[in-house]
């Protein structure tokens, strides 16, 4: 993850990488490939929709789960490549693609956890909607900062740095701290959000419903619709296109 340009995630540096050095350890002399890691890492991702749809806590607790088996995995497989300097760009994009689907899964997953599939009732099929449109905002904010590196490449120009992510305008520059230092739109992201999913589960067990659930969902939605604009914005007042 340090790839990216904010930086590691804090789980990562907070305990992943802890563990995920001794797992390095049992697989640094084997066959097994960073791609391969990548590969099982994306599995792991994806397979936190299904984990979700297991109804109650045991559900949410599933899908942090393989969450943070993705995000171990993440680790990993980067350590090994640079251990046994193993290097692809088939590497690269298979992380991002992982990245991508691994947010996506958690946001589908806990829209159909909020329906309530498995309720005596009708499936209210609103806050699937809103869970699939939370994921897609989450995986535009990727795209917008992702294909940056794209149009400035068919644009034959080098890659971006780091200064052009500042904002040209003042204003633009201090409503882009402020949100940083707010960090609401991480919400978006697997890590935080399966987090998320875990407590609002932990709730609708004492109140017998999906109350919390259900505002989760709405929350997540109007979160990554609004970053998801604001982020555009940020893009097109930077200097990453110039």
């Amino acid at each position: 993850m340090k790839d990216r340009r904010s930086g590691e995630h804090w789980a990562g540096r907070l305990y992943m990488r802890e563990v995920s050095l001794r797992v390095d350890r049992h697989l640094v002399n084997t066959r097994v490939t960073p791609n391969q890691l990548t590969y099982v890492m994306t599995v792991a991702g994806a397979l936190a929709a299904p984990a979700l749809l297991v109804p109650g806590v045991t559900g949410a607790l599933l899908g942090v789960l393989m969450v943070q088996l993705y995000l171990l995995l993440d680790c990993v497989d980067g350590e090994i490549a640079r251990w046994k300097k193993q290097y692809s760009l088939a590497g690269v994009y298979l992380d991002r693609v992982a990245a991508y689907l691994c947010d996506a899964a958690v946001l589908v997953g806990f829209g159909l956890r909020a329906a309530d599939l498995w309720g005596e009732g009708r499936v209210d099929w609103l806050w699937a909607f809103l869970g699939t449109l939370a994921a897609l905002g989450a995986i535009l904010i990727k795209a917008e900062t992702d294909l940056v590196g794209v149009a400035r490449h068919q644009g034959g120009m080098p890659p971006v740095k780091e200064s052009a992510s500042e904002p040209r305008s003042s204003g633009m520059a201090l409503a882009r701290k402020a949100a940083a230092a707010l960090k609401f739109h991480r919400l978006v992201l697997g890590v935080e959000a399966s987090l998320l999913i875990l407590a609002a589960a932990i709730a609708d067990s004492v109140r017998d419903d999906l109350f919390f659930s259900r505002l989760g969902v709405a929350v997540l939605a109007g979160i990554a619709l609004l970053q998801t604009l604001l982020h555009l914005v940020s893009v097109l007042a930077s200097s990453r296109l110039k």
